[in-house]
């Protein structure tokens, strides 16, 4: 058996920094103590997350095939992060490996201590943990928690009360479905002509149509944090009519089966000349037979305005997408002063891609943020004895995994900021990815494709047969 030591520079043990020395030593007690052989050393002072950083390296090492049994050895929590939900996430992304971690000290599994550690704050508890612990509360209760759905709002006693006029468009748009046999494109597109606006004073879209069909709210149900309120509230469909509705949004879902999403290449690149909107990429599949019974099937891929798709708004502008593709290749390898070429102009000093770039890393954070957050409530329901500690590992290794690919995304996107912040090697930078689009097209995989051409292209304004191409600044 073999075992790793994990040392970070001024980790804290009951309240007290402990060095580098003092957490070897320990490690090597605990190695003569158990019988472990030592398969490794990994220490960190700076910055864990890098690229080179003692972590993972760690990491990288564990994935190999030739560890054989091993565990990780820590001096105590402190080592893997400053407060319990680092401690947690950077735990159950070591065990994504196989691994168990485990107590220099007590030679007990680190994950129990975490949830015994995690039970015993008490007054430590942080306030978001006990802010969504006095909402699963109030949801027992039947208080209505955040903004209330369409054709409610929220009464004196924070009950949902109904909202005539709001009432009566729901009751419509379940008419138009179940008894009217309008499918939800249309419905949208009728709201949308018969000028009935949704509460925020904007459109309807198929999605904001189909959520309303689904939501049992308006059977007087109110369900929030798992918890079910049945007639919490006056009802606007009836239990059977509710059911038609369900039964019929999953038949015209067709059969269930195993799906392969292809995603489109353009995808948010192009836009509509007409009306300015985004072009979406659509698949549809369609079946036939020939006068003598044979079957044929095909699959067509195209981009369509998003307005005339989600709300049978705007004119029929559809691309193929093999061909709108091809197009826009074409126009990546045309010289800057072709009519169907321009470089966007940047509105004083601001480079708008960099602010994408800038809101990219933004979004990335806030996801690994989320994704913290959902583990600690994971750990939280652990110690309070509504989990099991395996199953809190089963669940907590996905989101260890889910926030591993947000850290790579997140060192790509600072990578390509920190490319684009000089002007001049900005401009180096894009002529380079441009030069290699125009010929490494077919050779580039499908992910670094789309990514190049986002970098390089802001947008593909298309109107039937005419199209127009703008350059990054």
């Amino acid at each position: 058996m073999k075992a790793v030591g994990y040392f970070v520079e001024g980790a804290k043990r009951n309240g007290h920094k402990r060095g580098i020395g003092d957490q070897n030593r320990a490690f090597l007690d605990f190695c003569s103590r158990q019988g472990y052989e030592v398969a490794g050393t990994f220490l960190d002072t700076a910055d864990p997350e890098a690229p080179g950083s003692g972590f993972r390296q760690m990491l990288s090492f564990l994935q190999r095939a030739d560890r054989g049994f091993t565990v990780v050895a820590v001096d105590s929590l402190g080592v893997l992060g400053a407060d319990l939900g680092e401690a947690a996430m950077k735990l159950l992304t070591i065990e994504t490996s196989g691994v168990t971690v485990v107590s220099v000290h007590t030679a007990k599994e680190l994950a129990k201590e975490l949830v015994e550690t995690w039970a015993e704050r008490g007054d430590e508890t942080p306030v978001s943990e006990r802010v969504r612990a006095a909402m699963r509360r109030k949801a027992v209760k039947g208080e209505v928690l955040g903004r209330p759905p369409y054709g409610y709002h929220v009464g004196p006693r924070r009950r949902l009360e109904l909202v005539p006029d709001e009432a009566v468009v729901v009751r419509y748009i379940f008419r138009l479905y179940l008894q009217e046999g309008l499918g939800i494109r249309k419905i949208a597109g009728k709201l949308n002509e018969e000028g009935i606006l949704t509460r925020r004073g904007g459109r309807w879209s198929m999605v904001s149509v189909r959520d309303l069909l689904r939501n049992r709210v308006y059977l007087g149900t109110y369900t929030r944090f798992g918890v079910k309120i049945p007639g919490s509230h006056a009802p606007l469909v009836s239990q059977e009519d509710f059911r038609q509705v369900q039964e019929r949004l999953q038949s015209r879902s067709g059969e269930v089966r195993e799906r392969t999403v292809t995603p489109f290449l353009l995808s948010g690149l192009l836009y509509c000349a007409r009306c300015g909107n985004r072009m979406i990429g659509v698949s549809r599949r369609q079946k036939w037979k020939t006068r003598d019974g044979e079957e044929h099937s095909s699959s067509y891929r195209y981009y369509q305005c998003e307005s005339r798709t989600n709300q049978s708004s705007c004119g029929y502008n559809t691309q193929r997408a093999q061909e709108i593709e091809a197009r826009v290749r074409a126009m990546v390898a045309e010289v800057e002063d072709s009519p169907q070429v321009r470089r966007v102009r940047r509105a004083g000093n601001v480079d708008s891609y960099v602010l994408d770039l800038i809101a990219e890393v933004d979004r990335i954070e806030a996801r690994m943020r989320k994704t913290r957050r959902q583990l600690e409530e994971i750990v939280a329901d652990t110690a309070h004895g509504h989990l099991s500690l395996e199953r809190m590992r089963a669940l907590g290794s996905e989101l260890a995994k889910e926030q591993q690919d947000q850290a790579g995304e997140l060192a790509a996107a600072k990578a390509r900021l920190a490319a684009h912040q000089s002007e001049s090697e900005r401009h180096r930078h894009l002529d380079d990815l441009r030069a290699r689009l125009t010929t490494s097209w077919d050779e580039m995989p499908f992910a670094e494709l789309q990514r190049a051409l986002r970098e390089v292209v802001d947008r593909v304004d298309v109107d039937g047969d005419e199209s127009r191409l703008f350059l990054r600044p």
